[in-house]
């Protein structure tokens, strides 16, 4: 990194003898020894992660861009044909319509998207085939190594702009950047603002937003939706964790829009209900989303998503959300969509979908029914993007320093059923019929021998997503306990009232080829447990650490705080992974301010959303 030399030609006036230098993959960033800035190492995972999207990112961009170009050569060729049969034709020529906006399908969906003005004068005239760098906005960024290392670490960025609302932080990062030498000061610049009206006022400028926030992000997600330029991507992180997963369900609705039930699959809920919150903030200004990779790890939820504009577009939204009813006694679950479509000649209509999915009581076992939502039912990976992010990773495997993690989340997500909702955990099932498990291996080949899918998850190593209906999972189970049988229970109970019925389908345990994923046949690892102790949230910048805070970081950083040095997470975010790490965390503006601390979730009970601190 910077040399002492190069430290004072760039103008830097600080005793390096009051800071710890952290090394980051190729950035570097000093660290008071007074928790004065946000930082947490364990979110390492999280910027690896991201940079491995924004690689993919700018590698996607201009092969759609060169697809489009291509399709525009081609109309070109056919455009004086054209103008001669239609020549009072004002409308639309060659894709352009008449106030000189170009309207293209996007060549990763095919999805209409209108391309932003600046792209279109880009393609015309001489520089017709350029293709502008990207611009990264890091809305949350404290210590700034979150864009120090996006700088360094990916090529085709043209600027980072890292955004703080709290001094210490603008100064920290600021002497960051310096620390970092040239490249970091010609391509990052910190600046002193409320990332909301930031982004409100940068409309459509940014190819890459960051949002990474001390808590939840739904105070950033209006203006953040506005900010990103057509075809540019958000990327999402959420540590509110509690609230996402039921412990504060009516703070989880008036934060997101959506109510969070309490199950196994509840970490995945909590990404699908972000992912409707930001699809509800785009489509108020015509604007709609798709999900290329949606993660849950350590103590947070991350969202990677494509924006796009297109008024028609937006009308298929409630075909993408569903309410979910779970019963209460088996923890059985529904889905049914908030919309449908119907054809009519060459026509196709929005109406409200048909309800109810459910009876009154569960078919299963008769009790009541808990309803949830509505969250994103449509896929939430897109699966050539995760095979390319994946590949990228394995070919630059010493430029991740969380390689082994973010690998094996990847090969998880890689292998997951794309189109199928939440996912069912076999340990909760045998506890509701009070029975021994079977082995994931033959549950799953019960299920593929029926005729059905089944996969795992990312979320939970004992999650199993399928399609099969609820009541063959349950007929599944009922052979499984024939010949494994319980001790007789109260008939009122729900895994009495199941059991009590006789199996319609006979299931066959006969292991399936397909029973085991190709990671599991190869034995690549993929849940790793965490690399140290302690590993996981902070306290929030400017917190000083005491004695009851051992328990969560470790008598390390204590000590180290004692000594005025800078321990493993002297600092610490938020409980519940709160912010995290890059800076991000540090800013804190979410005013969700939660406090979060439990694993997965945050704490945070209030329900007011303060004002960004300036």
């Amino acid at each position: 990194m910077a040399g002492d030399d190069e430290k004072k030609q760039n103008g830097t006036s600080f005793d390096l003898n009051d800071f710890t230098i952290i090394k980051e993959g190729d950035a570097e960033i000093l660290m008071h020894a007074k928790n004065e800035v946000f930082y947490n190492n364990s979110q390492v995972n999280n910027r690896d992660m991201s940079i491995a999207v924004l690689r993919t990112f700018i590698s996607q961009r201009k092969q759609e861009h060169d697809a489009m170009l291509a399709r525009r050569t081609k109309a070109g060729n056919k455009a004086p044909n054209a103008k001669a049969e239609n020549p009072g034709d004002s409308v639309q020529h060659n894709g352009e319509s008449n106030d000189g906006s170009e309207v293209l399908k996007d060549a990763s969906h095919g999805e209409s998207s209108s391309i932003p003005v600046e792209q279109t004068k880009n393609l015309q005239g001489k520089g017709r085939e350029e293709l502008k760098p990207p611009r990264v906005l890091e809305a949350l960024s404290a210590s700034g190594l979150r864009a120090l290392r996006y700088a360094h670490e990916v090529e085709g960025i043209s600027q980072v702009v890292a955004l703080d609302n709290d001094k210490a932080s603008v100064e920290a990062c600021r002497r960051n950047i310096k620390f970092n030498g040239s490249v970091a000061c010609s391509k990052v610049e910190s600046h002193l603002a409320d990332a909301r009206v930031y982004m409100l006022t940068h409309p459509n400028e940014f190819d890459v937003v960051d949002l990474d926030p001390y808590g939840a992000p739904s105070v950033f997600l209006d203006s953040a939706v506005q900010s990103v330029a057509d075809g540019g991507i958000l990327m999402c992180t959420a540590t509110d964790m509690a609230v996402l997963c039921a412990a504060n369900g009516e703070v989880c609705y008036s934060k997101y829009g959506s109510y969070p039930l309490r199950g196994k699959y509840c970490h995945e809920m909590a990404l699908r209900i972000l992912l409707a919150s930001i699809e509800s903030h785009a489509n108020r200004y015509k604007r709609y989303i798709v999900p290329v990779l949606s993660v849950q790890m350590d103590f947070y939820v991350r969202v990677f998503v494509r924006i796009y504009t297109s008024a028609s577009d937006v009308k298929n939204t409630p075909l993408k959300l569903s309410y979910v009813y779970q019963c209460i006694g088996c923890d059985s679950f529904h889905l049914q969509t908030v919309g449908r479509t119907v054809s009519k000649d060459k026509s196709v209509r929005c109406l409200p979908g048909f309800g109810p999915a459910v009876p009154q009581e569960c078919s299963d076992c008769g009790k009541k029914f808990n309803m949830g939502g509505p969250i994103w039912s449509a896929p939430i990976h897109d699966q050539e993007w995760v095979a390319a992010m994946l590949a990228n990773v394995k070919s630059m495997k010493e430029r991740y320093p969380a390689y082994e993690r973010i690998s094996a989340v990847l090969t998880t997500v890689s292998e997951e059923l794309p189109d199928i909702p939440l996912f069912l955990s076999l340990h909760n099932l045998c506890a509701t019929l009070k029975c021994t498990s079977p082995s994931a291996v033959i549950f799953r080949s019960a299920v593929i021998n029926a005729g059905y899918r089944i996969s795992g998850t990312h979320v939970n190593p004992l999650g199993l997503k399928t399609d099969a209906p609820m009541n063959v999972i349950w007929d599944i189970m009922r052979c499984w306990v024939r010949n494994h049988p319980v001790k007789a229970q109260p008939s009122d109970q729900s895994g009495s009232v199941i059991l009590a019925k006789e199996p319609v389908l006979q299931a066959n345990f006969a292991r399936a080829v397909a029973s085991l994923s190709q990671a599991q046949a190869k034995k690549v690892a993929r849940f790793l447990p965490n690399p140290e102790r302690n590993w996981g949230p902070k306290l929030r910048a400017g917190r000083q650490i005491t004695s009851k805070h051992v328990s969560l970081l470790g008598p390390k950083a204590l000590n180290a705080m004692s000594n005025h040095e800078i321990g493993e997470g002297t600092n610490h975010e938020n409980g519940d992974g709160s912010n995290h790490e890059n800076g991000d965390g540090i800013n804190h503006e979410n005013g969700d301010g939660s406090n979060q601390e439990n694993g997965d979730g945050s704490n945070h009970e209030d329900v007011e959303e303060p004002a960004a601190k300036q």
